[in-house]
């Protein structure tokens, strides 16, 4: 009897967790994971409940399969269950199952995800989404290890390990009352955070390969690469969607180029606009290391750089063919400076005649025409001009135009 107990709560050694690492695709060497893989290690071989917190598509759901993979319970079922897609009055039969004619449907005896895994793991994913009647009853098969159907009255044995994940507050949900506090310390017996990718971006250029690999071999695609400076961007992007983005993101780009190489101009048209038209004298984070701030300021003179020139070469080089000199009426002009002229008039005149428009006359020119026949709508003419409406508001008030 020691001895079963002894070989229960026995450790997965390392070459096992590799093994389960790999299978998975748990992919990383951040101090954050390496804390988290320790945390599975030590509870893997237990019956402990295990509550999972983390923002959507960091890989709750990864971290709850390596703990059931590395537990004694390794060969019996793993079953997935997302509490936030079942509709409120389904999901008590979704769980605990239901007996015939329990209610309009029911024409027949149906086992819930419990019963299905019996022996095993059940992983309850979006536990905050769970009604309160129905933690009632969670927390009985917590405790007492039993449940009844719906439209049943036999109670039910059923030995299963419960793992619950979230991505809300449930200490905050329990203090408003939308969580059960006896349910919440009984899930919350470890707690493992799982952080999000920007916290632990050194792991970004190890799940880019991991995730191109994969996806190419699976798809027989023969992938150029990442440039550096793609892989710099994929550094500097705030991955809001986490592990989940990143993965998505990967495959995109080699299916819509084709497998060529990426680079950084490429990459950012597969990112969020929002994220590219950065203030130049936005405030950047001065903890960060003088390197990297450099690069950033850098990065963000080339971008109002390349797109002030191409706003030029669309205004200039494009559909308009403006005669030289001619500005609109009431657009102030700059001065001339007569005390330059006056001693020979006929010579002056003569050059104003031979004057060929600057860039900034010509642009000038086209912005209040655009802004006259739009009406003065400036989204109306900042579309007409091709650019944004950012440059077209700067335009103005550098060129102190009357709309």
């Amino acid at each position: 009897m020691a001895e079963a107990a002894e070989k229960m709560l026995k450790a997965p050694n390392h070459a096992e967790l590799l093994t389960v690492r790999k299978r998975l695709g748990i992919v990383g060497q951040s101090p954050a994971l390496e804390q988290i893989l320790r945390t599975v290690e030590q509870v893997a071989p237990t019956d402990i409940s295990v509550l999972i917190i983390g923002e959507s598509g960091t890989g709750k759901e990864l971290v709850a399969q390596a703990i059931h993979e590395l537990s004694p319970r390794r060969h019996q079922p793993f079953v997935v269950v997302n509490a936030g897609a079942i509709p409120e009055g389904l999901i008590e039969s979704e769980l605990f199952g239901h007996e015939k004619g329990a209610f309009t449907g029911a024409v027949g005896t149906r086992k819930g995800y419990f019963e299905l895994a019996d022996g095993g793991t059940i992983f309850l994913d979006e536990i905050g989404e769970m009604p309160l009647e129905t933690q009632v009853r969670l927390l009985r098969i917590l405790e007492g290890r039993e449940f009844i159907r719906v439209g049943g009255s036999v109670p039910r044995k059923v030995d299963v390990r419960v793992v619950a994940a979230t991505n809300k507050d449930l200490g905050d949900m329990v203090r408003k009352g939308e969580f059960r506090e006896d349910l919440y310390y009984r899930l919350n017996a470890v707690k493992i955070q799982v952080p999000p990718l920007r916290e632990r971006k050194e792991d970004i250029p190890l799940l880019v390969n991991y995730f191109a690999r994969q996806f190419c071999a699976d798809n027989r695609i023969d992938f150029e690469g990442f440039t550096d400076d793609a892989m710099d961007l994929m550094m500097e992007y705030p991955w809001p969607g986490n592990v989940r983005e990143l993965k998505n993101l990967v495959e995109s780009v080699i299916v819509m180029e084709k497998g060529h190489r990426i680079n950084r101009l490429i990459l950012q048209r597969y990112l969020p606009v929002s994220h590219f038209h950065m203030e130049p004298q936005l405030p950047v984070p001065v903890s960060r290391p003088s390197e990297e701030l450099e690069r950033e300021f850098i990065y963000r003179a080339l971008l109002d750089l390349k797109a002030e020139i191409a706003q030029l070469r669309e205004l200039i080089l494009g559909k308009y063919i403006m005669p030289p000199r001619r500005l609109a009426p009431g657009v102030p002009v700059e001065p001339v400076n007569y005390d330059l002229v006056q001693s020979d008039p006929p010579e002056a005149e003569k050059e104003k005649d031979d004057h060929f428009p600057t860039l900034e006359e010509m642009e000038k020119e086209l912005i209040y025409r655009a802004l006259e026949k739009s009406g003065g709508n400036k989204r109306k003419a900042a579309q007409m001009l091709a650019i944004s409406e950012r440059t077209l508001y700067r335009k103005i008030k550098e060129y102190s135009l009357p709309f």
